[in-house]
């Protein structure tokens, strides 16, 4: 149990940073580039959004396809979705 608690507690860490769960947000609605985020996270450089992804995906929360010079962003841990969907749901 201490290490499902320890487990949950780094994915709120991760998440508990507006712009990381914002681009969560975005992610669940559809798989993104950093290009795409970029355009509906205006206030981020693209530089920023990259590292953001980077933490995410090294807590195992996105993963991304490559194609070509091109990588599109998508939720791999579906219990992350569910979560900030209930967060959303009700503090939105």
């Amino acid at each position: 149990m201490l290490d499902k608690a320890k487990e949950v507690s780094e994915v709120l860490k991760v998440l508990s940073n507006e712009n990381r769960l914002m681009i969560v947000c975005h992610l669940i609605e559809k798989p993104m580039t950093v290009s795409e985020l970029n355009e509906s996270l205006s206030n981020l450089t693209q530089s920023a959004i990259s590292q953001h992804l980077a933490m995410l995906k090294a807590h195992k929360i996105v993963d991304y396809n490559k194609k070509g010079l091109t990588c599109t962003y998508f939720i791999l841990d579906e219990r992350v979705s569910k979560l900030v969907e209930l967060l959303r749901d009700n503090y939105c």
